[in-house]
């Protein structure tokens, strides 16, 4: 994510607890029997052989301890959203494929806003309380551990849906365009989309089959699989992600779209979705992907995808996302100077090896993700025309305790300050400081095998630093954990001139 500079505040939410009629009516059914959910006061019931219990209710993040889910982990997503116009509810049903961890006796979704109808397990009508971003799940029979089971949620979609924070996201959620919609679902706004598992951590592959009107299209990440006229002159637009990603990194866009299509490196199918109006516009920045391409690959190794391209926003929000095999690039990005425009394109780019096929295990790994995004950014840019990466990271290093007290460490975000500068140019500047520690070549070999080895999983600061050990021959333990958790900032190795700010 390349962030914008000036906030709004968040807004205050409620967490109201909702019992749908479905819920009522199932509830009145079971007193009745007294054969449907047997359970104690703690919620255990039978499962077999081994007693069920509640799964967590979080995947116990230390900034979001709500998000994710505990007790299951889901494969595959179908979302089905019948679109109809901007700003207009809508009909859309979520189909969870998932699996057992633990015996369960109920199990949560994290799912926020929209108008639930209904939830079936494995066909048959499951009970259901909502607490704030939290969908509460009890099947009609408890779920053995190690079990195949389908969630499905049939809701109302909720188009408006928009959340605010103060730091570098600003808005995300639906956030509206001329004529549709695209998404911003980091960090956790994926949820106002459909019922999901929403933790960096936790991926699955995601199957999106968006119906229209026939006068607008819709594009998602992954690949067109079929583009179909109902029986009503209406459009269906199938797009499979091909490849596990986690919600955060989710992207559907609903507009008057040109798809333009290049190839990269290998033949690398490229293809950008356009609003009509912005085509030419946009082209020349546009263009440059295959040269990024080439840039990034020489350094990361292989592309980890299967296809990429460019969402161009057709927003007022100043913000690029990372959207898996889909970057999301404001139009205000592609219509300013190049420098610019090249420093938002290779980051975005650059997030698809590392921050998405190299996953983040905690939010407090987010460094990993956001500092070498901002790392090649820089080191991209200096030999474009943009400012030298000795220039910024000095300037960085200036600022660093000041942003160590406001923000919190490297790799000791506070939720407020999550996406603050410390996680961009003041992560780089780890980066930077391992170079100039190690070397050029050992440091290159540290990125190319990071890159590689975590390929298509999730890792986080531990699985960095120990690879960095491993790879240069000595404890990097040492060298690294002042950077990335200390109160002060380290001197910089080979520059004993550079001089840290007093905190004001």
């Amino acid at each position: 994510m390349t962030p914008i500079t000036q906030q709004r505040p968040h807004p205050v939410r409620g967490r109201a607890r909702v019992r749908t009629p479905l819920v009522v009516a199932v509830a009145a059914m079971a007193s009745l029997t007294g054969a449907l959910w047997p359970a104690d006061a703690g919620g255990a019931r039978s499962a077999g052989t081994e007693t069920a219990s509640p799964g967590a209710p979080g995947a116990g993040d230390p900034l979001f301890p709500l998000d994710g889910n505990g007790g299951y982990r889901v494969s595959r997503y179908l979302v089905d959203l019948d679109w109809r116009a901007p700003r207009t509810a809508f009909p859309a049903t979520a189909t969870l494929s998932a699996r057992t961890t633990q015996a369960l006796s109920r199990f949560h979704l994290d799912f926020a806003g929209n108008t639930l109808h209904a939830v079936t397990v494995d066909g048959r009508p499951a009970r259901t309380e909502r607490d704030g971003d939290e969908l509460v799940v009890t099947p009609a029979a408890p779920l053995a551990r190690d079990r195949a089971f389908t969630v499905v949620v049939r809701y109302t979609a909720d188009p408006t849906q928009t959340r605010h924070r103060t730091d570098a996201i600003e808005a995300y959620g639906w956030i509206p365009t001329p004529d549709g919609t695209v998404l911003y679902p980091q960090p956790n706004g994926a949820r106002m989309v459909f019922p999901a598992d929403d933790h960096p951590s936790r991926r699955a592959r995601i199957t999106f089959r968006i119906t229209t009107p026939p006068d607008v299209e819709a594009v998602a990440g992954g690949r067109l699989v079929e583009r179909s006229e109902r029986p009503d002159g209406r459009i269906r637009w199938t797009y499979d992600s091909e490849r596990p990603l986690a919600v955060q990194l989710a992207q559907v866009a609903i507009g008057r779209f040109t798809f333009v299509t290049d190839q990269g490196p290998g033949g690398l199918p490229i293809r950008d979705a356009v609003p009509n109006g912005l085509v030419g516009p946009t082209a020349q920045y546009r263009a440059l992907t295959p040269e990024h391409l080439d840039w990034l690959t020489e350094r990361l190794g292989p592309y980890p995808f299967d296809r990429y391209g460019i969402l161009v926003g057709d927003t007022d929000l100043g913000v690029a996302l990372e959207t898996q095999t889909l970057s999301l690039v404001p139009k205000a990005d592609l219509l300013g100077d190049r420098v610019t425009a090249e420093r938002n394109l290779v980051h975005e780019l650059a997030h698809q090896w590392l921050g998405n096929s190299n996953g983040i295990r905690t939010w407090s790994d987010l460094w990993l993700s956001e500092g070498h995004a901002r790392y090649y950014e820089r080191l991209y840019s200096q030999d474009h025309g943009g400012t030298a990466l000795h220039t910024a990271m000095k300037a960085a290093y200036e600022q660093h305790d000041q942003w160590r007290r406001d923000f919190g460490a490297p790799a000791e975000p506070t939720e407020p300050n999550l996406f603050k500068r410390m996680r961009y140019d003041g992560s780089a500047l780890v980066l930077y400081a391992l170079r100039q520690r190690v070397g050029e070549s050992a440091f290159r070999a540290v990125e190319r095998t990071w890159a590689q080895r975590y390929r298509g999983s999730v890792a986080g600061t531990r699985e960095f630093i120990a690879l960095a050990s491993e790879i240069t021959g000595e404890d990097m333990d040492a060298f690294l954990r002042p950077w990335l958790y200390g109160p002060r900032t380290p001197a910089m190795p080979g520059h004993p001139d550079w001089v840290v700010r007093p905190v004001g």
